[in-house]
């Protein structure tokens, strides 16, 4: 059984949220506005990405931003004056949800210069995280309200120290838009060891179905990872390349070294690509008390006409 690691230092209480990508899968929407800000029904997909850290203890939240970006920044600011409109016109509920969104957490920003991948997008955060692990949340993966990933996993690097990944098992035919994890089992039915990681392995290469999604908690020994990895796949520094390293490591996890993967079988929706968007638009429809009622029988209807 593995020592239990508790000690302020391994407490986590910062979640990392890259959030400096171009969008190009989403042109010409993305020319103007971020794709982090494209409503899911009516709430922007980053808000869903926050509430997750929120809940799961984490308040001081980085976002790692880009040119064109600003956008962002504002939606988790007071508006002022638009506050003063609604309070004028007594709409409680709507002076309410635009206020959660600037009350959800400590917000904090660094700009990613130049687009040299989600490895260093996650560097760029080393000087506000410090020498304490951290997590680390994709804004095109958001996970169901109703499935604890997140704080599983900070349950897990207590237990085992080092890091730790979200993994998901998925189709053979999917495993290339993926990283890819070889494991070990634990004795913890959710738990296993990471020893290797693949980036984007072909079907026929890959070592297992089990693919990293975007939810990570790290060492802070990452960073010194990070500065040592050179660019991977796409002329990238990939976040996956530096956990393989510390994965397959002999340091102790004392020092950081280890990574451990947290089984998830719960509910993801993908907002990365046009198609898992509308489906993830879908889903959050009929699961909305408010919309439900009428949305779902009309969804029933449409299919109907289609040939």
């Amino acid at each position: 059984m593995a020592e239990t690691r508790a000690s302020a230092k391994d407490e986590i209480t910062k979640a990392v949220v890259p959030a400096a990508g171009l969008g190009t899968r989403f042109l010409p929407a993305t020319k103007a506005t971020p794709k982090e800000m494209l409503p899911v029904v009516d709430t922007p997909a980053i808000q869903f990405v926050v509430e997750e850290a929120v809940s799961a203890g984490l308040r001081d939240v980085l976002m790692i931003t880009g040119r064109g970006k600003r956008s962002i920044e504002d939606y988790f600011d007071r508006n002022q004056e638009l506050e003063e409109a609604l309070e004028a016109k007594g709409d409680k509920d709507g002076l309410a949800l635009i206020r959660a969104s600037s009350e959800l957490a400590d917000m904090y920003y660094v700009r990613q210069g130049a687009a040299k991948g989600l490895g260093h997008a996650v560097l760029c955060a080393a000087e506000h995280v410090g020498d304490v692990p951290f997590a680390v949340l994709l804004g095109d993966d958001l996970i169901d309200h109703r499935d604890p990933l997140l704080r599983r996993m900070i349950e897990v690097r207590k237990q085992y120290g080092g890091s730790v990944v979200a993994l998901m098992e998925v189709e053979p035919e999917q495993v290339s838009s993926y990283g890819c994890a070889v494991i070990k089992p634990t004795d913890t039915e959710d738990v296993v060891v990471v020893t290797d990681l693949v980036e984007k392995p072909s079907p026929e290469e890959a070592p297992s179905n089990w693919i990293v999604i975007g939810r990570y908690v790290c060492d802070s020994a990452i960073f010194d990872v990070l500065r040592e990895t050179p660019p991977g796949r796409g002329g990238e520094i990939q976040l996956t390349d530096a956990l393989r390293t510390l994965a397959m490591d002999d340091r102790s996890t004392a020092d950081g070294g280890g990574v451990h993967g947290v089984l998830f079988r719960g509910r993801r929706y993908d907002t990365g690509n046009k198609l898992d968007y509308l489906r993830t638009q879908i889903q959050f429809a009929c699961d909305r008390p408010d919309i439900a009622g009428e949305f779902v029988p009309w969804l029933r209807e449409y299919l109907e006409t289609l040939p």
